[in-house]
């Protein structure tokens, strides 16, 4: 059973004190600052809290084609992105993680700090698009400037945990709320989400909720 979507936001700043702690590397040193700044540029999807993560180019959160993992199941199904910085935290690959302190609104943004080293250079990213029952947004792997900043965009994804619906029965975000798990067939891996389209009886209203990729327009700026 899913957790209700508002739960988890509510409890996004609670968790993000809890993952943001990073793992103790004492000969590293060069630690480098960085706000990261997540803008929402759909019409209609709130993205939940996001999940950050410092590492180094042998963590992937996910593989395009490939078998969605738990966590990142979780993420995508009920905006709980704290499995996936719990798991990631504990990976010889990572550095650090946070998790953000609330949803997005559509046209709004969020900027979240976090630290890197020279050994763990890359920023990963992932939330779930709320009114979705398995998709969200990420980008994966994205050097972090050594000063300035860099803005990349962020695509709209499918987990392939749930079979797709536009329906609220198992949507757990506004105006659904339902926390019920798909019964029908997953597809069984990750890929580009096909967006709202208000299919097979669907409730949803899809001239606001659908969108074209990008989903987010992400900056990355060096602040120390």
């Amino acid at each position: 059973m899913k957790k209700p979507l508002l739960s988890i936001m509510a409890a996004a700043i609670t968790a993000s004190a809890f993952f943001s702690i990073p793992a103790t590397y004492a000969d590293e040193g060069g630690i480098r600052h960085y706000a990261i700044t997540i803008t929402n540029i759909t019409r209609g999807q709130i993205i939940a809290p996001p999940a950050v993560i410092a590492h180094n180019d042998d963590y992937k959160m996910f593989t395009l084609g490939g078998v969605p993992s738990y966590e990142l199941a979780q993420l995508a199904e009920a905006g709980n992105g704290s499995l996936v910085l719990s798991a990631a935290a504990s990976m010889p690959s990572v550095y650090k993680t946070v998790l953000g302190s609330g949803g997005i609104l559509p046209g709004a943004s969020q900027t979240i700090e976090i630290e890197t080293t020279k050994k763990f250079p890359e920023i990963s990213i992932g939330a779930m698009l709320a009114t979705t029952n398995d998709g969200f947004m990420a980008i994966r792997g994205v050097s972090a400037p050594s000063r300035g900043s860099v803005t990349v965009e962020a695509q709209g994804y499918d987990a392939g945990s749930e079979a797709n619906s536009d329906t609220c029965a198992f949507i757990p975000g506004p105006p659904c709320g339902d926390t019920n798990h798909n019964p029908a067939a997953p597809e069984g891996y990750v890929h580009v989400h096909e967006g709202i389209h208000s299919v097979s009886g669907g409730t949803l209203n899809a001239a606001q909720l659908d969108w074209r990729n990008p989903v987010a327009q992400i900056e990355i700026k060096r602040i120390d």
